[in-house]
């Protein structure tokens, strides 16, 4: 009979990956021997933002880590590992939302199975709230695969917007503009970052 994997109750002496992420860019930029500035140019944004994301005073959108990523030649899911964990990997949707991030964009982001090197995917938890999160669009290499959890968002492609409800779900090339809306007052959606 198989065995069933249980919630495991959060761990609060865990970093989370903003607290993480940044030490994590700064080692491997100097282990590259590259510069704020050399990192930030080829990412498109200042040296002060870096400045800010290596240091943890900011917490960056997503796109602005798939960006750091390429500039340092690794992947996004290699940034935010935290350990180096083998075979499936299991998250309680309580763990997920307890580790939600808020970012400068104003929507909050968790990580899935960022304990897992090498993946080929990077699954995120996504909370947006209505009326908090600030009207931006971004594109980055890869592609995105939206899945709609609970409540309801406007989530624009191009020059086409979705509004999408639970159970409802988006796949696009993520080099074309994109952003999001909540409409209802809090929505989740999984987002998987290829």
């Amino acid at each position: 009979m198989p065995k069933t994997k249980k919630a495991a109750e959060p761990n609060q002496s865990k970093p989370t990956h903003a607290e993480t992420v940044g030490p994590r860019i700064r080692r491997l930029r100097l282990q590259q021997g590259q510069t704020q500035e050399d990192v930030a140019k080829a990412c498109g944004f200042t040296k002060s933002l870096l400045s800010k994301i290596e240091t943890c005073d900011t917490q960056p959108p997503v796109a602005t880590l798939v960006k750091i990523a390429g500039a340092l030649g690794t992947s996004l899911s290699a940034l935010l590992e935290h350990d180096t964990a083998a075979g499936p990997v299991f998250t309680a949707i309580n763990e997920a939302v307890q580790s939600l991030a808020r970012t400068e964009k104003g929507y909050s982001a968790s990580p899935f199975a960022a304990s897992l090197g090498t993946k080929k995917m990077q699954p995120f938890l996504f909370e947006v709230r209505k009326g908090k999160v600030k009207q931006h669009t971004l594109s980055h290499a890869g592609e995105e695969f939206l899945f709609v959890i609970e409540g309801e968002i406007l989530f624009r492609v191009g020059h086409v917007e979705y509004r999408m409800r639970a159970g409802d779900s988006l796949y696009f090339d993520a080099t074309h503009e994109h952003g999001v809306t909540a409409v209802s007052e809090v929505a989740r959606y999984l987002d998987i970052f290829c």
